[in-house]
């Protein structure tokens, strides 16, 4: 019953966001069905697909309605090139602003590294449709996980999925912090009982303009809220794209060939770029034609890994070791297009938050009275949100460092999502029918993540905490 009235909702921001945002998108399908109970066909009562169920489920939630199941039904109609044009969205987002950072940082050679995520991370997207294959019924990826190890395998999903939106809101506050002292120079605020500098003073009131959002329970204004999120990004890479042709900037520094040590590090910030993995089960059965979903992998992969390396060697070339670690920052601040871009980089997270906290709110309004009205709903979701966005403001405010949270957010929680849990499940699912090299090889890939994930986890986190010190110490 639940799963009814999910498709529905999800159609509703489908309808207005056709081709998603890295993060927005990654989190509604995913994890708004991340904490709902298992997909359960009612067999006993439903002989067509054209019959309404009537059994009581879910503590209380009585009929599916015979327009839900049309629509579930009705919903595999994206094309190949839709397809590849919504799993395009879904990666490129946040992750793009770090790419020439990480790529001065690790050496040119790191762009191997970039490249071998981008393989890796397009076969276990593979995977994934193949374990949707094997099990019909599930529709979510914390079905599949639940369909591989039970329940033990939905709370894992789950839990990864939550802790990944939650890190993520908390990168997209700190990028809002470190544009904003750029889009407004020489603005001086100040309140002497907060003890706030100007800019935390004036991400503090981007965060109030957006915090109404999320006493929103309309989806649908919700997502067209969010709606720009690849506008945003496509503004992003164009600025850059053209500062480096036409010459606004000289792009004669040279590229280390290889920096050992920041390896650890910028692997997460390489894996979280390509983190789109928790709703490509709902493009999946989104398709017309599910068979093709590994060449749309393919190919969007082979997309997004060209646009990544691409801006990252034209950030590297033209800003060498100055080079920000949020592209936007270090782009010449008297032309328009940095203008553009670095407003862009502000509106994109007051946009995010409603829809980031929708997963959330879905299941809070899940979880409370059946009996209770309309009105207090909406004030109980509100009051949530809000104090859920302070704790993200504060923590933000508190440790701002893009480069290292972001690259935390990869190594502890994207490369689990991204290779480790795909490899996993197709294990477990398929281990009747998987030969000896794809053993070995999901094997290997599982190893290879869990390395990445801890030398990554241990490297970021070494240096948010002595960056820390530093900064109290200061």
């Amino acid at each position: 019953m639940v799963r009814g009235t999910c498709s529905k909702l999800w159609t509703s921001i489908v309808s207005r966001l056709p081709h998603g945002s890295q993060i927005a998108s990654e989190s509604v399908r995913g994890a708004e069905l991340a904490a709902a109970p298992p997909w359960i066909g009612c067999e006993s009562c439903v002989e067509g697909e054209n019959k309404v169920c009537r059994c009581e489920c879910d503590g209380g939630m009585a009929e599916l309605k015979l327009q839900a199941v049309e629509e579930e039904n009705t919903g595999a109609n994206s094309s190949f090139a839709h397809a590849v044009i919504n799993m395009v969205g879904m990666l490129i987002g946040l992750g793009q602003l770090s790419t020439p950072y990480a790529l001065e940082n690790g050496g040119w050679s790191s762009a191997f590294l970039l490249i071998g995520l981008g393989m890796v991370c397009a076969y276990t997207s593979h995977l994934l449709g193949k374990c949707l294959d094997k099990s019909p019924k599930s529709r979510s990826y914390t079905d599949i996980g639940q369909e591989a190890y039970g329940s033990k395998g939905r709370i894992i999903a789950a839990t990864f999925i939550y802790l990944e939106i939650f890190l993520a809101l908390v990168s997209y506050t700190i990028s809002l912090h470190d544009n904003l002292s750029i889009v407004f120079p020489g603005t001086w605020i100040s309140a002497r009982w907060t003890h706030m500098s100007s800019p935390q003073l004036l991400t503090v009131i981007a965060v109030l303009i957006a915090l109404p959002s999320l006493w929103l329970r309309d989806l649908s204004s919700i997502s067209f809220l969010s709606s720009g999120g690849i506008l945003m990004s496509i503004i992003i890479f164009a600025s850059v794209a053209l500062t480096a042709i036409f010459g606004w900037v000289r792009s004669d520094n040279e590229i280390p060939a290889l920096r050992i040590r920041n390896i650890p590090m910028i692997s997460g910030l390489y894996v979280f770029s390509f983190a789109g993995h928790i709703v490509f089960p709902d493009l999946y059965k989104s398709m017309k034609d599910p068979s093709k979903f590994t060449k749309v992998s393919i190919v969007s992969f082979t997309l997004v890994t060209a646009l990544y390396t691409a801006l990252a060697f034209m950030g590297a070339k033209m800003f060498g070791p100055g080079v920000s670690s949020q592209i936007t920052l270090s782009l010449p601040r008297h032309l328009v297009v940095t203008k553009v871009a670095q407003w862009a980089t502000v509106l994109t997270p007051i946009t995010k938050y409603a829809l980031e906290f929708a997963p959330f709110a879905i299941q809070l309004d899940r979880s409370l009275p059946g009996s209770m009205s309309s009105c207090m709903r909406t004030v109980v979701r509100g009051t949530v949100g809000s104090m859920l966005l302070v704790v993200i403001l504060a923590l933000a405010l508190s440790v701002p460092y893009f480069e290292y949270v972001l690259s935390l957010t990869g190594s502890l929680v994207s490369i689990c999502i991204c290779v480790i849990l795909p490899c996993g499940f197709y294990t477990k699912i398929c281990w009747p029918s998987l030969s000896k090299p794809l053993f070995l090889l999901n094997a290997l890939l599982i190893g290879i993540g869990c390395v990445l994930g801890v030398f990554g986890t241990i490297s970021s986190s070494k240096s948010l905490i002595k960056s820390l010190q530093g900064h109290t110490s200061a």
